[in-house]
């Protein structure tokens, strides 16, 4: 059964509008914290260099007050695009107590045709593959407006992850679900794997990191960011990661190549300049 893209993106944006409304762990702006060492807080393993001041950058499904504004005291021109309008006030909020200037756009991952063609320098994408049932249509925007040469880093949630229970059953986590195009079922409350109300797919790796390869991009670099605790309480997030690793970051690189054809004319709503 096909799932229609523009039905899965407006359930999961109601829900992510009620998560920022709630006050979500995900739509914490940035921490002054975070702010003293920008770039280190974004990019702890070193894959942007020393320096991207001046660097165009896209935070793509990044609303929330946290990646834009950190990017932006990095030195990078920053656009956030997120298809949730409370998301994207917590960047608002944040852009005017600090003075910086970023562009704001409401529109869903997969559908960037307010951008031109190789436009950035640097796409960054956290978690948020999981909320399409196709990812072609998203790899091939984004593919379109990275720059030939530029740098596309995205963090995706573990297939093996997705498909696994949250918590353990006699001892063990086990294998529940399949990574065949279906959307998972409700997973309830939990606020560290699963964001709550949802929609969510497990797609494979062959899917993950394949069509990002036919979409244009290299990939140069592939790790799993650290969350296991050895000593945590069994059935906890921490104890979890230590069987299953939740997530997989990726560093990519636009092939040096001509960019496909100029997308259609803007209907989106860009909300600043």
């Amino acid at each position: 059964m096909a799932f229609p893209n523009s039905a899965i993106v407006n359930h999961n944006r109601r829900a992510w509008q009620r998560m920022a409304d709630s006050g979500h762990r995900l739509a914490k702006p940035v921490s002054e914290c975070e702010l003293a060492a920008p770039l280190a807080a974004v990019d702890s393993v070193g894959w942007l260099g020393p320096s991207i001041a001046g660097w165009r950058v896209l935070c793509l499904a990044a609303g929330g007050g946290r990646h834009g504004p950190l990017y932006a005291a990095a030195g990078g021109i920053v656009t956030v695009v997120d298809f949730s309008a409370a998301m994207l006030e917590r960047d608002r909020q944040a852009a005017r107590q600090y003075g910086w200037n970023l562009r704001l756009i409401e529109t869903s991952m997969d559908d960037l045709s307010a951008l031109q063609n190789a436009e950035f320098d640097l796409v960054i994408h956290p978690v948020s593959s999981c909320y399409l049932p196709d990812l072609r249509p998203m790899y091939r925007e984004i593919a379109r407006v990275t720059k030939p040469g530029g740098i596309y880093v995205s963090q995706h949630k573990q297939p093996a992850s997705l498909q696994s229970s949250l918590a353990p059953q006699r001892g063990h986590y086990v294998w529940l679900h399949r990574g065949d195009g279906q959307p998972l079922p409700p997973a309830g409350n939990d606020q560290l794997i699963r964001e709550p109300e949802t929609v969510e797919f497990a797609h494979p790796l062959g899917v993950l990191l394949g069509e990002m390869c036919c979409s244009g991009f290299v990939i140069e670099d592939v790790m799993e960011p650290q969350h296991a605790d050895p000593v945590a309480s069994e059935g906890s997030f921490g104890h979890r990661a230590c069987f299953i690793p939740p997530y997989l970051r990726v560093k990519a690189r636009r092939r040096e190549e001509t960019c496909a054809p100029q997308g259609a004319a803007s209907g989106r709503l860009v909300l600043d300049e």
